[in-house]
């Protein structure tokens, strides 16, 4: 029981406790695109998009004075994804109103379906060249978003004011891990339950001064792929449902959904009847958890961040891209660009360039940014060596090269692990040793 006391009073002390007010500032902008433009995530879609069944939007959380280190910034779009090229532009264009270092800004994405091609981002997914006129549509699709994402950012900046911070974490079930494993290899696609996944739905919450709520912060490790490659509309998918249904119960609100290592983990059931159920799933177990006690949170108290390069597995030959020649479009037509950049006297990557950024609120919590399609082995192990109670793991933040997998998932092969390279434009696999070099940065970021 002793034992037990020491391990706990802390804690309970923490919890007792009332974190000091952090100045607050939310905003929310619209980013749906004009039409017709070409929809990414499946490359089996015959043309653009024609019409938008719900709107995109990105929202911002700016938290923190302008003393000290000043405010820490996120924004969370209902995107498939952005390159750090894109990143880069945003937080420059911001940088052009005010002084924000790199470790005190974040982008994520929902990795959401049913948006926009985003140019930089998984270039070969179409397995093909796209038409000049889409192309125009594209790039101009993603000056639309730079200039819009930093517009809500300065308007959350904008409208901070002071506000109590609290966070608890819950679950939600409709996640499930997708990749059917026969004696320890790959064979498909499937759910299965029981496999690896990551349930927690970890809750931010800012309440102003009457005890309303101001804004929401949540995480939930899962695909937005409930829409399917045949459903060729607009629309944010279950996290963009959820958003939209806590701003109604909570006016004047604003609701980011971030994703977390969600990548091998498929919404359960799937179809457009069920974005309504997975969203009312989330808006359900948020609200149950704003009606019981939050554990008090102050300011950011350190921000960090570092850019590691992760080696790819091996070099790639030339006969070996030509040999891919022969394989269906998917394989062949990398391969022909591939080889066209040999040809052209440039060499092929050979490493691939990824962002980990950390968030420190005093010795209470630790927010990870991770950026690419992280698999669930990443968040439990980081649990697990930090305390379930201590970190949170967004992934899909701050750029989206390629897959993240694990060394477990390396070893079983199939698609998380090698096949989506082509549609990332990496000729290979990532090194055997990527799961260590991105949990070692982590821990260091947090020493």
């Amino acid at each position: 029981m002793i034992a037990l006391l020491r391990r706990f009073l802390p804690l309970l002390l923490t919890c007792a406790a009332a974190a000091a007010p952090v100045p607050v500032g939310v905003a929310r902008v619209d980013i749906t695109p004009a039409l017709p433009i070409r929809l990414s995530g499946y490359p089996n879609r015959p043309a653009e998009a024609d019409r938008v069944v719900a709107p995109l939007s990105a929202r911002a959380l700016a938290l923190g004075g302008d003393d000290g280190e000043g405010p820490v910034v996120l924004v969370v779009a209902e995107v498939l994804g952005v390159s750090e090229d894109f990143t880069a532009g945003v937080l420059a264009d911001l940088q052009a109103h005010r002084a924000l270092p790199r470790a005190r800004f974040a982008l994520a994405v929902t990795h959401q379906h049913n948006g926009p091609v985003i140019a930089g981002t998984a270039p070969f997914m179409f397995s093909r060249d796209l038409p000049p006129e889409e192309l125009a549509r594209i790039d101009a699709y993603a000056a639309f978003l730079r200039t819009k994402l930093v517009e809500v950012a300065r308007a959350a900046l904008a409208a901070r004011q002071p506000a109590e911070l609290g966070w608890a974490r819950g679950r939600a079930g409709f996640a499930v891990n997708r990749r059917k494993i026969v004696e320890g290899r790959h064979v498909g696609y499937t759910d299965q339950p029981g496999g690896v996944v990551d349930h927690d739905l970890p809750v931010l919450r800012a309440a102003g001064p009457g005890g309303g709520v101001r804004a929401l912060l949540l995480n939930y490790a899962c695909h937005c792929t409930t829409l399917k490659g045949g459903d060729n509309y607009v629309h944010p998918d279950w996290a963009g449902d959820a958003a939209g249904r806590l701003e109604a119960a909570h006016p004047g609100a604003v609701a980011l959904v971030a994703i977390g290592c969600g990548a091998d983990a498929d919404p359960h059931p799937r179809g457009l009847a069920e974005v309504a159920r997975h969203g009312r799933t989330i808006a359900d177990e948020v609200g149950r958890l704003l009606a019981g006690p939050l554990r008090p949170l102050g300011a950011v108290t350190a921000a960090r961040f570092q850019r590691l390069e992760l080696p790819l597995a091996r070099a790639v030959t030339r006969a070996e891209l030509e040999a891919r020649l022969t394989q269906p479009p998917m394989t062949a037509y990398p391969a022909r660009k591939f080889l066209a950049e040999l040809d052209a006297g440039r060499s092929l990557p050979v490493a691939v360039g990824y962002p980990v950024q950390a968030w420190r609120f005093g010795g209470e919590l630790a927010m990870v940014f991770l950026g690419g399609e992280v698999v669930a082995d990443y968040a439990v192990r980081l649990k697990r060596e930090l305390g379930p109670d201590r970190v949170w793991v967004n992934a899909y933040a701050n750029a989206v090269p390629c897959y993240i997998p694990s060394r477990r998932i390396l070893a079983e092969g199939g698609y998380e692990a090698e096949r989506a390279m082509d549609f990332y434009g990496l000729p290979t696999r990532l090194a055997e040793d990527v799961e260590e070099r991105v949990i070692g940065a982590v821990h260091a970021l947090l020493r």
